[in-house]
């Protein structure tokens, strides 16, 4: 499929809830139908979208994803927040309001009736460097899902991806902010309670497939005393495919998550 995926109308939310002040501080939250209602609190689904970590790109084509997972019976919550060329944007605002957003919706679980024990986190792209930052950073993150994810921030400078957006996006380079890059770079963090998944195309010419496969290997072979869990499954497709669900590769990026949220 095309990018077309990116200005697709989404299908509207039930609930547009802000976690904090700043107008980009908020999250689109969908619920399952009645009929698909579970006599328990439902699983949830934290979605981070993507888009280089740029304000250009907004969550409304990860709209699509979230409203398949919902009609499959999951709760998501599909975040905004504050990117690159938004005030208070780029590092580390952009993760505190991923972290404020998670938090929120912790604190409002039984308001919504989510069940806080049975939550996914998941990111496409840049969103995927949030998502494992989040579990890196947030002990209660169990489970976390990247979508082709820019997971080494080092490659990601040196390859110079989508004309240097890592720079922008933690305000320098390697080795003019080495305490950034040490923070939010997913290559660099522990990351030993979550299982974790890395979802690839490969034919993806937007992140390098190499990016998730090396991202694993490494940590696979990381001798800490606690070894991560990570799983990794390539796909034959392009980047967007993986959160467009008119796609083939959809289906296991589909599977995949209700499998961890069961």
């Amino acid at each position: 499929m095309s990018d077309d995926i990116l200005t697709l109308p989404p299908p509207r939310a039930d609930k547009r809830l802000s976690y904090g002040t700043d107008p980009n501080q908020f999250l689109d939250l969908r619920l399952p139908s009645p009929k698909e209602k579970s006599k328990g609190p439902h699983p949830l689904v934290i979605n981070i979208h993507g888009g280089y970590w740029r304000a250009k790109y907004n969550l409304d084509h990860a709209g699509h994803l979230c409203a398949a997972l919902t009609a499959k019976g999951l709760a998501t919550a599909n975040l905004e927040y504050r990117r690159v060329g938004n005030k208070g944007g780029a590092w580390p605002g952009t993760f505190d309001d991923i972290r404020s957003a998670y938090q929120f919706l912790l604190q409002n679980s039984v308001r919504h009736n989510l069940d806080r024990r049975r939550i996914v986190v998941m990111g496409h792209s840049a969103g995927g460097q949030l998502a494992l930052c989040l579990a890196a950073h947030e002990s209660g993150v169990r489970r976390v899902v990247s979508l082709a994810g820019v997971v080494d921030l080092q490659r990601a400078y040196q390859l110079h991806l989508s004309n240097d957006a890592v720079v922008e996006f933690l305000r320098g380079t390697p080795s003019e902010v080495p305490d950034h890059y040490r923070e939010a770079d997913p290559m660099e963090l522990s990351i030993p309670q979550p299982r974790q998944w890395l979802i690839h195309g490969t034919a993806d010419d937007v992140v390098p497939p190499a990016f998730s496969r090396d991202y694993v290997a490494a940590k696979q072979k990381r001798m800490d005393k606690e070894k991560e869990d990570v799983q990794l499954l390539e796909i034959p497709a392009f980047h967007f495919d993986l959160i467009d669900p008119r796609t083939a590769a959809w289906k296991q990026v589909e599977d995949t998550v209700l499998q961890l949220a069961a």
